[in-house]
């Protein structure tokens, strides 16, 4: 009986973790590495493990640096089920078809553009049939419904607050007379944001894996984070421009709809053109309103009081590529939200090859930027960017709103994490060196918890776990 932990140890991305139990292999999460251009390389290195010997794959949420390689896991031999909640198996629909559709876009770049002889053969990381192949693997389990998937393992999916469908994983291993419980918290989300429900308290566990991406800092409160973009809104329509929000299709783009409409007035709206540019986004939004018994209860009250989407009289949903185009004939009044949330993809590249170098124009970053992307660029104050292999200096203001992270920050972790009455041996990982250390040792003087950050490659016994 054992936990092994692959990806999101050495980095924050790529999340994959493996547990081990009466000759069975249980996969927990299977995500893409994300970053630069070295580390995304990594995502065709062979799997640490034979993928056909895996009995089953524990899916904790949607976003691609948790299921991103998991056409590949099919593709190399993987037969059995992943199991997640219902509306995550809606959401991969989206997320992996459109995940290969960029494989298969770049690499058909390369080909025609080839800077090296390797570009002359490119190939993608996977393609659209990949990933139709492995959405057939999906099962959904509805939260809090516990289900025996394998002779001696139990699974339990409960609300983790992050995206729509994201769940903390409880994990029941029986072997030898001996019992052991796991946790994982995929991605937490904040306490009290829009739309979705607070993280489920879960109270007893031996033990606790536990994501740390904004283990070292605070969010800045919710009332101040939404006068802040009032502020910006008013301040970029006396500058006569247009505003660049990069956002994650999934979570960022339906929270940010919500919140224009629901301050619609207040923050001046109706100066502006909003346009939602992102296919992706669009799709999931449609899901989103599908799965109203998910949301909180402010949530759950609005959408009642309205009877369709969009509920924004000055939302444009622009899914063609030539209704993108024409966005970029529009000088000032637009608010344009779309992907890739970090910058490093998507027709928020376009945009920015119109807008960034305007004075008068903002972009406004509302999600944590990855090392290495373009979006950590513009965050750490990079004179001039490089997009299409192009220079274009950075003239444009520059905003970034910490409030709307979906993933809590470290007083939300600290919150959820001391739920647990059993006092469980702690496991941190998804998260910067530098902050897995600094979350690590705020666990201990808080929590009193006993707490490690593994490697990657490292194995638990745990049926000796000491708590």
């Amino acid at each position: 009986m054992e936990l092994q932990f692959y990806g999101a140890t050495e980095r924050v991305t790529g999340s994959c973790h493996i547990l081990r139990t009466s000759g069975l292999t249980i996969l927990v999460d299977c995500g893409l590495i994300q970053g630069t251009k070295e580390e995304e390389a990594l995502n065709r290195s062979p799997f640490p493990f034979d993928p056909s010997s895996l009995d089953a794959v524990l899916l904790s949420h949607g976003h691609i640096d948790h299921s991103g390689r998991l056409p590949l896991l099919v593709k190399y031999g993987f037969r059995g089920p992943v199991y997640t909640q219902q509306a995550t198996v809606d959401l991969c629909r989206i997320l992996l078809l459109d995940s290969a559709s960029l494989a298969e876009n770049d690499a058909a770049y390369r080909r025609k553009n080839p800077q090296t002889r390797r570009d002359l053969h490119a190939e993608p990381l996977y393609t659209r049939q990949d990933a139709l192949r492995s959405l057939e693997k999906l099962e959904g389990i509805p939260y809090d419904a516990k289900k025996k998937i394998l002779p001696g393992v139990s699974v339990c999916f409960r609300d983790a607050g992050h995206i729509l469908g994201s769940a903390c994983v409880e994990v029941w291993l029986e072997e030898g007379g001996i019992t052991r419980k796991l946790v994982f918290s995929g991605d937490l989300g904040q306490y009290d944001s829009p739309i979705l429900k607070d993280p489920e308290a879960i109270g007893e566990a031996d033990a606790v894996i536990v994501e740390s991406t904004y283990g070292d800092r605070l969010h800045r409160a919710f009332d101040l984070t939404l006068s802040e973009i009032g502020g910006i809104l008013s301040s970029a329509c006396d500058r006569c421009g247009n505003i660049l929000i990069p956002a994650f299709a999934i979570g960022r783009s339906q929270e940010l709809l919500y919140l224009f409409a629901k301050n619609a007035d207040t923050w001046g709206l109706n100066r502006w053109q909003v346009y939602l540019d992102s296919p992706m986004a669009i799709e999931a939004s449609r899901i989103y309103w599908d799965y109203p018994e998910l949301y909180d209860e402010e949530a759950l009250l609005f959408r009642n009081a309205v009877k369709g989407m969009p509920v924004l009289k000055n939302l444009h949903l622009t899914p063609r590529v030539e209704q993108s185009q024409a966005i970029n004939s529009r000088r000032s009044g637009a608010i344009i939200i779309a992907g890739s949330g970090m910058c490093n993809g998507g027709r928020i590249l376009h945009h920015l090859k119109h807008n960034v170098n305007r004075p008068e124009c903002s972009v406004l970053v509302t999600g944590y930027q990855a090392e290495g992307t373009l979006g950590r660029q513009l965050v750490d104050g990079a004179e001039n960017i490089t997009i299409h292999g192009k220079a274009f200096p950075v003239k444009a203001a520059l905003h970034t709103v910490g409030g709307l992270s979906a993933h809590g920050d470290q007083e939300d972790m600290l919150r959820w994490l001391g739920g647990f009455r059993s006092r469980p041996k702690v496991f941190v990982v998804h998260g910067d060196e530098g902050v897995k250390k600094i979350f690590r040792e705020v666990i201990e003087a808080k929590l009193h918890f006993d707490v490690s950050i593994p490697l990657a490659g490292e194995v638990i016994d745990l049926a000796v776990l000491q708590k």
